[in-house]
């Protein structure tokens, strides 16, 4: 009777099974949500500055500095809608390892070139001259600010904001209208053939942003020991270097959690090393990684960078073998 008892309870008890990552609340809660900010805040800046091209007005400042956070949020999602026209080069030209973007300004501000009155023929300018990194350098750079006639460099402002805020537009609509559909819908003459390949994009592009801050954002102003970069770090001119690699490892943080969901302790020790570097930045209080020349403060940016490279080995050993799927290749790696 007892063994009747136990079979009967074991056949009635529920089953409980690993929830699988969901394709849909990545899209719902992850992508979307960030390319709406996206587009929300550019637009906003679009706003300000046609109120203001005062390069030092703290409300355009704070304008361009919400709707650069929202791109830094959003700036590991580098496939489909970000890809088309190379839009997110179009925001974000980084690194300029040659220069190109403050003479590419240059240029444009000495020739009072007629394209920077006009936003929609400002697409076709060059790459270098477009997006955050090149508004960072009319707001912030001394030179830049004061080269040129006012006049113009205000109408440079105005016209780099409303491309900015045209570009991001055109990425949210395209998310909304097109490429959510995509991911939804796999199949064998989809562009992806199933949902493992769309959960290996999502893998790709957690790889990649982890890649990058440890890489690019980390990697360049540290150099070497004895050839430290500081003046290598990112948008150092308007002190937001240290915040870009908050701002992403909190993005890449929630994208992680929503890809491990379904392993408890590998979604507890990935949000542990994620608080580690998170910790460990906001203890640096080093806003332009100016500390990379100072022999003890450059350990304390090199641990920084030894937390992201440990949170990637996990998701490469431990997380992509989980999903049956690896992180493959990456615009990274290059050719």
């Amino acid at each position: 009777m007892r063994r009747i008892i136990l079979a009967a309870a074991l056949t009635c008890a529920p089953v409980v099974v690993a929830a699988a990552p969901s394709i849909t609340e990545i899209i719902d809660g992850h992508i979307l949500p960030r390319f709406e900010a996206l587009a929300v805040t550019s637009k906003a800046l679009s706003d300000a500055a046609m109120q203001t091209c005062d390069p030092t007005s703290d409300s355009l400042r704070i304008a361009y500095g919400a709707a650069f956070d929202a791109w830094i949020s959003a700036s590991h999602l580098r496939f489909g809608p970000t890809e088309v026209d190379d839009r997110a080069f179009a925001l974000a030209f980084w690194p300029d390892s040659r220069g190109a973007t403050p003479r590419a300004l240059a240029a444009l501000i000495a020739a009072e070139d007629p394209i920077g009155h006009d936003p929609a023929a400002y697409a076709d300018v060059s790459i270098a001259a477009r997006g955050f990194y090149a508004m960072e350098f009319l707001l912030y750079d001394d030179d830049l600010m004061q080269m040129g006639t006012a006049a113009y460099r205000c109408t440079l402002v105005q016209t780099m904001a409303a491309d900015i805020a045209a570009t991001s537009r055109a990425i949210h609509e395209d998310w909304q209208s097109n490429h959510a559909q995509v991911l939804l819908l796999p199949g064998p003459n989809a562009t992806y053939r199933s949902e493992d390949e769309v959960l290996q994009e999502f893998l790709r592009a957690l790889s990649m942003g982890l890649q990058f801050t440890h890489d690019s954002r980390l990697g360049r102003p540290l150099g070497t020991y004895d050839r430290p970069r500081p003046t290598r770090a990112e948008a150092r001119r308007s002190q937001r270097s240290a915040s870009h690699v908050a701002l992403s490892l909190s993005s890449l943080r929630d994208l992680a959690a929503s890809l491990a969901v379904s392993d408890t302790a590998l979604s507890d020790a990935l949000d542990r090393q994620f608080a580690t570097a998170l910790n460990r930045l906001a203890a640096l209080e080093d806003p332009t990684f100016a500390g990379v020349a100072d022999p003890q403060a450059r350990l304390k940016i090199e641990v920084i960078q030894q937390s992201i490279g440990a949170i990637r080995t996990i998701v490469q050993t431990e997380l992509g073998p989980k999903l049956g799927v690896a992180a493959g290749f990456n615009a990274l790696d290059g050719d």
